[in-house]
């Protein structure tokens, strides 16, 4: 199993334990990309107080976040993965979505031939995740999709029916029997910079990662959402972007409004657990940025959301989601229409709490064939 993000382990944390509680199944455990990288939020020292202990390591981001450095990373990492699959010599490897590291852990397991297993399929997004996405279900023989629409999608690319299986998405189970009441300390506990939050407050949450497609233009965007964010006048707990191409604009952008305008009621934070990111969205008023968790864990949550921009168009969605273009008056304006409507029902569009168990299964029993064909 490879993980290369915060958000990455998010989506496949249920998958690990329960590979570690087949008897059937060893889990080899290799951490890399911005996941080891403490200014992406220190995703080892989550993984260890979990009780994951990373079998290898691989260092493979290029510094600057630009397309240029995103495809100099990727390349790096399938020289990096390719030496640790020849030493660790795995059955098969599980990577997970859309990154652009899931890309180099798909192209090395693939010339390798080691079979390759892939979560999240069939979806359909903006960005270069799309792309990403369906190139690596072209390279995978085994299939995981969230959704049952998901699972369709694989079919009609030329997807072999027996190697696609509707377990829904990991990133539900680890947040469908937790207690998800806000802890009074919580915003303490993780730090981060800016004005102090009230838990006893109503609050908002943002998250707004770049859109690759729009290099150039993060910067403006961002300043678009946070003008909107303190029109609205709530408290924000604010999460930094990923390391995708236009992460420094986005960054850029977010510091020097800080720097220059210190805005009350907004604290930014590097990254939280799963379940206490559960509990930070779960109790918010309403979520806002371009994050597809308020998609998945979102709509299983039923907390209003408001996804800006392109970067999640196209994906399937519950009511909890509604959109917004890039401009300050009309995100206020839906995040004020969205957040006065409360909470909505539970979906269990993208899962019901059992994926994890379902992928284990199946990794432990399937007969794997390393030669595709298009199955039309």
């Amino acid at each position: 199993m490879v993980v290369n993000s915060r958000a990455n382990y998010g989506r496949i944390k249920s998958v690990l334990r329960a590979i570690n509680e087949d008897p059937r199944l060893e889990l080899q455990l290799v951490i890399g990309a911005s996941a080891v990288l403490y200014r992406f939020g220190n995703v080892r020292a989550i993984m260890e107080e979990d009780g994951f202990t990373p079998t290898a390591t691989v260092y493979t981001i290029v510094e600057g976040e630009t397309p240029t450095t995103m495809a100099k990373s990727t390349g790096m990492a399938i020289m990096e993965l390719a030496t640790l699959f020849e030493n660790l010599k795995p059955d098969i490897v599980l990577t997970v979505a859309d990154r652009f590291e899931t890309m180099a852990t798909a192209v090395a397991a693939s010339y390798m031939n080691i079979p390759l297993a892939h979560t999240q399929g069939g979806e359909v997004t903006g960005s270069i995740d799309e792309s990403v996405r369906h190139a690596v279900t072209k390279l995978s023989h085994l299939h995981f999709p969230a959704t049952k629409h998901s699972a369709e999608n694989l079919i009609r690319m030329g997807e072999d029916p027996a190697t696609v299986h509707m377990t829904g998405c990991p990133s539900i189970d680890a947040i469908a029997e937790i207690d998800l009441s806000l802890p009074p300390e919580l915003f303490e506990r993780y730090k981060g910079v800016g004005a102090p939050l009230d838990p006893a407050k109503p609050y908002v949450v943002v998250l707004q990662h770049p859109v690759t497609t729009e290099y150039g233009e993060g910067f403006e965007q961002i300043n678009e959402t946070l003008e909107a964010v303190v029109a609205y006048g709530l408290q924000a707990a604010w999460l930094w972007p990923n390391v995708d191409a236009g992460s420094d604009d986005v960054s850029k952008g977010l510091r020097m409004y800080r720097e220059s305008h210190n805005p009350e009621g907004i604290h930014f934070y590097r990254n939280f657990s799963v379940e206490d990111y559960a509990r930070l969205i779960n109790n918010a008023n309403c979520l806002i940025g371009n994050s597809s968790s308020f998609l998945r864990e979102g709509a299983f949550l039923g907390v209003p959301a408001v996804s800006i921009g392109s970067r999640q168009g196209g994906r399937e969605h519950s009511d909890n989601v509604v959109y917004a273009g890039y401009d300050r008056h009309e995100i206020r304006a839906t995040v004020e229409k969205q957040a006065a409507h409360g909470r909505f029902p539970r979906s269990t569009l993208f899962g019901d709490g059992l994926a994890g168990k379902r992928i284990a299964a199946v990794l432990a029993t399937a007969d794997v064939k390393i030669q595709k064909r298009l199955h039309y």
